[in-house]
């Protein structure tokens, strides 16, 4: 039952009506006894959102598109693995005899890595990543402080050059992908979400044995299905939007989060909506 003494958890973005956050993280403060809600949060403004839940006594938010970047200098401080992915999408709410304190984190890195590391090692692998927007740039540092060898390899050869410089990597075009390989292949653009397109040629897919993709609609995205019959094993979206939410919880509670009960509320919700396919 929700009363005055519950702490109130949300997500930040727009559009937000439709996030799985929700029924991820409610299912876990419900297994872990918790008296907490989350609720998703619509914004328009981001400056006037972040005195809003300063001034209300959130417990904690989550912070998506748009906002991961624009937020940043709202927040009272921002920790070092954040600021060098340059986007927060965690933030913990602190009373302080100051007032609230905001603090800045990021964990879609943690995310990627987490999704992988449950079929793979990461130490020394190869690794190669599509795409040269922020997603790329998180995915790239988890992978890199996991000790993973990188090429970044993006339609946009600026963004890409620019990226790769400052991760510490190597950049290919993704003219030149039919002709690299490695033990990884991830996909962090968003080609294929809600359509039937890959960047990909499915001979090129054979060069690799684990690809994942960080789009979640559909769930078997056409890179998955043609990497699943080149006898890849295959990472879906769903995935690192848990391990980055698990530890979101783990960051706001202090507890260990239930993974088990996490994925099942993201399957669950997802085959009702009819996108796991």
């Amino acid at each position: 039952m929700i009363d005055g003494n519950t702490q109130v958890y949300g997500i930040l973005g727009q559009p937000v009506r439709h996030s799985l956050s929700p029924t991820m993280q409610n299912a876990a403060f419900a297994a872990a006894g918790l008296d907490a809600v989350y609720v998703p949060l619509p914004v328009d403004d981001i400056a006037h959102a972040i005195s809003g839940i300063r001034a209300l006594g959130l417990a904690g938010v989550s912070v998506t598109i748009p906002f991961k970047e624009k937020v940043m200098p709202y927040l009272d401080a921002v920790d070092a693995t954040a600021q060098k992915i340059g986007a927060v999408n965690t933030i913990k709410i602190e009373e302080t005899a100051e007032g609230r304190f905001l603090h800045g984190s990021n964990t879609d890195w943690m995310g990627a890595v987490g999704a992988l590391r449950e079929v793979t090692a990461l130490n020394d692998t190869m690794v190669v990543i599509l795409g040269s927007g922020g997603s790329a740039r998180a995915v790239g540092f988890g992978l890199l402080d996991a000790g993973a060898k990188v090429t970044l390899c993006s339609r946009n050869p600026h963004k890409g050059q620019e990226l790769a410089s400052s991760l510490g990597c190597r950049w290919q075009p993704l003219s030149m992908l039919d002709t690299l390989g490695g033990d990884i292949l991830v996909n962090t653009t968003s080609v294929g979400m809600n359509s039937d397109e890959s960047l990909v040629r499915p001979a090129s897919l054979s060069h690799y044995g684990v690809v994942m993709d960080i789009i979640y609609s559909p769930l078997r995205t056409r890179l998955l299905r043609d990497a699943a019959m080149a006898g890849c094993k295959i990472i879906h979206g769903l995935e690192m939007l848990l391990f980055q939410g698990v530890a979101q919880f783990e960051l706001w509670t202090g507890k260990t989060a239930p993974v088990a009960v996490m994925r099942q509320a993201l399957f669950s919700m997802v085959e009702d909506s009819g996108e796991a396919k």
